[in-house]
């Protein structure tokens, strides 16, 4: 099988090249890479109802074509009913083929689909690597609207590579993020 992700091409070939131009890297190697994405999905409602999680876990795994594994109250919270080591959650850590793959698909399909879209905050964590809340998992086209039973959100964090915001801002808007208050040079 000799197939490759469009955005991993466009990576090596497009994006390499212009972000070593803007920063002035003498090295390939100092270009900053995408180097994971995570998908984490806190449910704390599932503390009532158990079968929350196993629809999340089911959602997230057609979503990314990777399976979603379950994450873990760590200690009790009586005012929240949540013991240890209690089912909180569901998270995907996606890399190499697969991440591109769902970088290609959020931006050109599910982030369109999201009803007045205006773009996303273009706001880092200090470290070059970017969270995007999604509040629907319905945008994306694996989901099929009428066989969901309520509405779960989702967080998308984008690892990079990058030492500053500017480096992962640029590497981030390089790929096609469509953010809303693009910075004029």
């Amino acid at each position: 099988m000799n197939y490759t992700v469009n955005l991993k091409e466009e990576y090596k070939e497009r994006i390499v090249p212009a972000l070593m131009k803007e920063f002035g890297y003498k090295s390939v190697m100092q270009v900053p890479r995408l180097e994971k994405i995570v998908i984490n999905q806190g449910l704390g409602i599932a503390v009532s109802d158990k079968k929350i999680i196993d629809t999340a876990i089911n959602e997230l795994t057609l979503i990314t074509g990777q399976k979603a594994v379950p994450t873990y109250s760590r200690k009790d919270i009586s005012n929240f009913k949540v013991r240890k080591k209690m089912p909180i959650g569901a998270r995907v850590t996606l890399r190499k083929d697969r991440m591109y793959e769902f970088l290609e698909r959020l931006i050109r399909v599910a982030l369109p689909r999201i009803r007045d879209f205006k773009g996303i905050d273009s706001k880092l964590d200090g470290k070059g690597n970017y969270t995007l809340g999604i509040e629907e998992q319905i945008i994306f086209p694996e989901i099929n609207i009428d066989s969901i039973s309520r509405l779960l959100g989702m967080n998308i964090t984008f690892v990079t590579t990058a030492s500053t915001d500017e480096e992962g801002y640029a590497l981030l808007k390089e790929f096609g993020l469509p953010f809303k208050n693009v910075k004029k040079q």
